[in-house]
C-alpha cells in the first residue's frame, strides 16, 4: 500500500467535503432565508447544523492530520511558503467558521421559536444572518486559495522563512 497516495486521497476528499459542504450549506441557507418563512428556515437551519457537525467538523479535523502526515511523508517542511500560507489561511477559516456555527444554531432556534408562535422572523435573526452571510465570503475565498496552493505548490518566500 502506498501511504503517500492514501494520504493524498484522504486529504483531497477532506478538501472536497469542506468546499462542497460549505457551498451547499450557504446555498440552502440563502434560499431558505429568502422565503421569509420561519418553518422553512427552521427546517433548513436544523439540517445545516447537522451537516456542519457531521461533515464539515469531521473534515476540519481530518485536514490538518492528513496534511501533516502527507507533508512528513513527502518531505515538505511546514515552514515551506505554500504550506505555511495554507496553514495561516486554515486558521483564518477557523476564525470565521466557529462564529458561523454558533450563529447557525441561533438562527435555527430563532426560526423554530418564530414558527411555534406563528410570528415573523425577529430583527435579531436578520442581523445575525447578515453577519453569517458576510463571514462566508472570506472563509470560502480562503478555502479556494488553499485548494489552489495545494495544486500549484508555488515557490513562495514568506517574511519569516
Amino acid at each position: 500500500m502506498d501511504i503517500e497516495l492514501v494520504l493524498r486521497w484522504l486529504h483531497v476528499i477532506g478538501a472536497c467535503v469542506v468546499l462542497g459542504t460549505g457551498a451547499g450549506i450557504a446555498f440552502f441557507m440563502l434560499m431558505a432565508e429568502r422565503t421569509g418563512k420561519p418553518a422553512v428556515v427552521a427546517h433548513v437551519a436544523s439540517t445545516v447544523v447537522v451537516a456542519d457537525t457531521l461533515f464539515t467538523a469531521t473534515a476540519v479535523i481530518i485536514q490538518p492530520v492528513t496534511g501533516y502526515l502527507l507533508a512528513r511523508e513527502v518531505g515538505w517542511p511546514l515552514t515551506e511558503g505554500w504550506v505555511a500560507l495554507s496553514l495561516i489561511l486554515y486558521v483564518i477559516i477557523g476564525l470565521f467558521w466557529l462564529p458561523v456555527v454558533w450563529i447557525q444554531i441561533q438562527l435555527r432556534d430563532m426560526a423554530r421559536e418564530a414558527d411555534a408562535r406563528g410570528a415573523a422572523l425577529p430583527e435579531r435573526f436578520h442581523r445575525l444572518y447578515r453577519i453569517w452571510f458576510a463571514c462566508g465570503f472570506p472563509a470560502f475565498a480562503a478555502v479556494l486559495a488553499i485548494v489552489w496552493l495545494m495544486l500549484a505548490r508555488p515557490a513562495l518566500v514568506l517574511p519569516w522563512s
